[in-house]
């Protein structure tokens, strides 16, 4: 879990409770970029997700192919086309992600 993501829920759990006062403050523009991060990594993450799936059913022949060793490398093949294809703009979820983040964080600052 990044900083900004603990930071988050920790205002979101002190809001719950009615703890507002101790509620930590989040500034805006110096977690902008980390915000953005988190964001990505969660894209990154949940493409990974659904790619993953495509690869499970496809066999491979011998002798070059199978085993302990292919299954680590569709892994990391599947995780790094996650990240490029969200470097490219993935499906648009960063950017969601990142406005309900600013909406949680602009509604933390805002209720004390």
């Amino acid at each position: 879990m990044t900083d900004t993501t603990n930071l988050i829920g920790q205002a979101n759990l002190a809001m719950m409770q009615g703890q507002k006062d101790t509620a930590p403050k989040i500034n805006r523009n110096a977690n902008l970029e980390q915000i953005r991060k988190t964001a990505e990594d969660f894209e990154t993450m949940m493409i990974s997700q659904m790619l993953r799936p495509m690869f499970e059913g496809l066999s491979t022949e011998a002798p070059f192919g199978g085993g302990h060793a292919e299954k680590m490398w569709r892994d990391v093949m599947v995780d790094e086309m996650s990240k490029e294809m969200t470097k490219a703009g993935g499906i648009g979820v960063t950017d969601q992600v990142m406005r309900e983040m600013l909406k949680m964080q602009e509604e933390g600052n805002n209720g004390r």
